[in-house]
């Protein structure tokens, strides 16, 4: 089980603000085919506990499979008022808030409603509910790196060492090009910001990072060791892949995803900012 870090070896990763001419890139037949990309519309959903019918949340599969031992995305959501009864995870789980306010704690813990850009993770086998808002529900994408992901009576509850974390997009640690010399803003007065949320950004190694676009701000990212998958946390991306895919637009919920060296190109078609949930084995590029 990877453990959390904090902002350490950030300088492998590079931030470059100037879009580049994507259009000139010549992609192999294995790069072509390993672009996915997914609207929020488009993910399709089932019971998480079909046991529980309507009172389950609903599950959306991004990638993996979440019943076998293989990493899996997904995004979960909670229907307005809904709250489970105590239970554990066999695996630990990361997640975000993408639409509404949940609250994940323990069973006598007072609610604590996380908004939108929200970073919690639940370790395995610790006693804990999770609950939607009444009036309002939620959304959450949540991320494992084994499986499969099972629900648990709370009598089965063991610590694994691990503790729990609720974030706040506030609460973050978020580099600009004027703190860190790994961010290099060119000629843009103002650039994207990144913190590191969990992992590795050495190379071969897998980590995320929240990477927040200003509005009309736009880049290519790519991944420079590994696979790339990326879940849009808030606003609304443009998204394409030269002579690859059409421009679409990702919502709170979107995705999209590819083998290493490919440049998706993005502008955040927001009022505000956007901010994108960012998968990476090795360090990925922002031009």
């Amino acid at each position: 089980m990877r453990t959390l870090k904090l902002l350490s070896g950030l300088s492998i990763l590079t931030l470059i603000t100037a879009c580049s001419d994507a259009g000139s890139i010549s992609y192999t037949d294995e790069q072509r085919q390993s672009v996915t990309v997914t609207t929020a519309d488009q993910v399709s959903y089932q019971p998480l506990n079909p046991a529980r019918g309507d009172a389950s949340p609903q599950a959306g599969v991004m990638w993996g499979d979440i019943t076998k031992d293989v990493p899996s995305g997904m995004l979960l959501k909670f229907a307005e008022g809904f709250s489970s009864p105590p239970h554990i995870h066999n695996i630990t789980y990361r997640a975000v808030v993408i639409d509404g306010e949940i609250h994940n704690d323990d069973p006598d813990a007072a609610n604590m409603w996380m908004g939108q850009g929200t970073f919690w993770t639940q370790p395995a086998g610790e006693v804990h509910i999770t609950s939607a808002r009444p009036g309002v529900g939620g959304t959450g994408f949540l991320e494992i790196l084994e499986g499969p992901y099972l629900v648990q009576p709370g009598d089965k509850a063991f610590d694994n060492g691990e503790q729990p974390l609720n974030l706040v997009s506030s609460n973050m640690v978020w580099m600009s090009a004027d703190e860190m010399n790994w961010i290099k803003a060119g000629n843009s007065a103002q650039g994207p910001e990144a913190t590191l949320l969990w992992g590795d950004l050495s190379d071969g190694e897998l980590s995320c990072s929240m990477l927040k676009l200003p509005q009309g701000y736009k880049a290519s990212l790519s991944a420079q060791g590994g696979d790339l998958k990326v879940v849009v946390i808030q606003g609304d991306v443009l998204h394409s892949v030269a002579s690859v895919t059409k421009q679409n637009k990702l919502s709170s919920g979107g995705y999209f995803a590819s083998a290493e060296g490919v440049s998706h190109l993005l502008k955040c078609d927001a009022k505000g900012e956007c901010m994108i949930y960012v998968r990476a084995q090795g360090s990925f590029l922002v031009e």
